[in-house]
């Protein structure tokens, strides 16, 4: 007889935990009470990574559904507006940038600009105004539109630390999720490979219906209990370290960046995010090619005199996934699923696509959680496929000249569904035709931006009667001249506008 799933049970807490509890339960949440019980296990004396975490657009979707007011958001979490991300010195390595925008260039859908522009590199600046209201250091929005709206899409920079507390009150007082703190012994497994029940070290033991894996590397159940291997990509994505530091404002009312900016060195990169009350600085490089010690000073140098003093976090980590993310009763989010450089902030998006893939589709019993989990690893199979392709993009087009960015562009780095995405973009680049499966993370915006940004410019010429638009195109990059006039004369400054905002909000 099939048996009912009604009973979760979440391993793990930080901000997969609690941002998979708060999007389960704010689905399944009825005016008659919780039609599922959700319980979320937490060990007081494991610790998160709790680095400043970058977002992306998806979750300003996400917060809403869940239940929480923009504003309290950003007074708890310190957080500011991140409209995409500023890539430095990954061409050539002279100051040169470009920008990743989160909002789409003008005429996106209808007309492929990239032809019509004379120097490939300035797209982004040339088909959107939001590189230059970064540029400008001014917020996405002015004080007369309201939460989660906005002129420019955009995301956040958050307090990692700060943010997981906050979903972790949310839950517990708004959505009936119930706290147990605790350390997990072990999991116990039953005839049929299903996880029965875990042991918590001087307590009795929990069962449930549907485990949830957030324990971060370590991957208790999926990966130590049910066995689950894990897919190496370090062949292919080099990182394996990350070093994190928080910087003071020089002031109180220092500019603050809106965007993250990325700024390659000789091995690696650094990431540098601005909160309200202070940046999140860190390095991220490879152990093939650069020691610990190389990487601080290379932070530290980035930081200037302000490094003087201030201690270093230093997180280990390896590129991959496990090869099943959802195994009889059991299924993985976040690090216990995979994890990979931060770069361009999938981790959070990942987390926000697996824990509403499980609100949206929960078994109504055992059995039909096989087909429940074999949807769920095709999609994330594909996911993940598509996320290492993207980051790759990042890097394999630099002209660099150091051994880890030249290895980078070694062909057998690359995958090869990127090398095919490349030979067909070579002679027209992407467009939103190439990207209209329902599981797509990246529109072809976004390798737009990557692709023109790193210098790569498709040979037109070979059916240049397809690129006779010149009036429509011309009207278009003019159209995007005036906007982007009209925004830089209206929008505030970034901290301007939320020291404002949050002041209004609170009368």
């Amino acid at each position: 007889m099939a048996k009912a799933v009604k009973k979760i049970i979440i391993v793990g807490g930080g901000t997969a935990g609690w941002l998979t509890a708060a999007i389960i339960a704010s689905h399944h949440k009825s005016q008659t009470g919780q039609a599922i019980d959700i319980s979320l296990i937490e060990s007081s004396d494991i610790p998160t990574v709790g680095v400043d975490e970058g977002t992306w657009p998806t979750m300003k979707n996400t917060l809403q559904q869940i239940g929480l007011n923009e504003s309290d958001v950003f007074r708890k979490c310190h957080a500011t507006f991140k409209q995409g991300g500023k890539f430095v010195s990954w061409v050539h390595g002279n100051g040169d940038f470009y920008y990743h925008p989160f909002t789409v260039p003008l005429g996106y859908g209808r007309l492929d600009l990239a032809p019509y522009i004379d120097n490939i590199k300035d797209y982004a600046e040339q088909t959107n105004f939001q590189h230059a209201i970064c540029e400008s250091g001014l917020a996405p929005r002015s004080m007369a539109e309201g939460d989660y709206q906005g002129t420019c899409n955009y995301a956040y920079h958050l307090d990692a630390g700060a943010f997981a507390d906050l979903l972790k009150q949310h839950c517990k007082t708004q959505l009936n999720v119930n706290h147990i703190i605790g350390t997990v012994d072990h999991a116990s497994v039953d005839s049929q490979g299903n996880i029965s029940h875990v042991t918590l070290i001087d307590q009795a033991p929990i069962e449930g219906d549907l485990f949830i894996d957030c324990t971060g590397f370590a991957s208790l159940l999926l990966g130590k209990t049910l066995n689950v291997p894990f897919i190496k990509l370090d062949h292919v994505l080099f990182n394996d370290r990350a070093i994190a530091m928080q910087v003071p404002y020089d002031n109180a009312d220092s500019p603050i960046a809106s965007h993250t900016i990325a700024t390659a060195q000789d091995s690696g990169w650094i990431w540098d995010i601005g909160l309200t009350h202070r940046r999140g600085v860190g390095h991220v490089y490879s152990s093939r090619f650069m020691s610990d010690e190389q990487a601080e000073a290379n932070l530290r140098r980035y930081i200037g005199p302000k490094a003087d003093g201030l201690p270093v976090k230093h997180i280990r980590y390896q590129s991959g996934h496990r090869e099943r993310f959802w195994q009889n009763n059991c299924v993985a989010v976040g690090m216990s699923a995979g994890f990979v450089e931060p770069l361009e902030a999938t981790a959070i998006m990942l987390i926000e696509i697996s824990a509403r893939y499980i609100a949206e589709n929960l078994p109504v019993n055992d059995n039909i959680m096989a087909l429940t989990a074999k949807r769920f690893n095709q999609q994330m199979d594909y996911r993940w496929g598509r996320i290492v392709d993207f980051l790759k993009l990042h890097y394999m087009l630099t002209k660099r000249p150091e051994p880890y960015w030249q290895a980078h562009c070694n062909p057998d780095s690359i995958p090869q569904s990127l090398q095919d995405d490349l030979s067909m973009w070579a002679f027209r680049g992407p467009t939103s035709k190439d990207f209209t499966g329902p599981n797509e993370l990246f529109p072809a915006a976004s390798y737009q931006y990557v692709l023109y940004g790193m210098e790569f410019k498709p040979d037109y010429s070979q059916h240049a009667h397809l690129y006779q638009q010149h009036a429509q195109a011309s009207q278009i990059l003019n159209r995007n001249v005036q906007l982007t006039q009209q925004m830089l004369n209206t929008l505030p400054p970034h901290r301007d506008f939320i020291e404002q905002w949050l002041t209004h909000s609170q009368q």
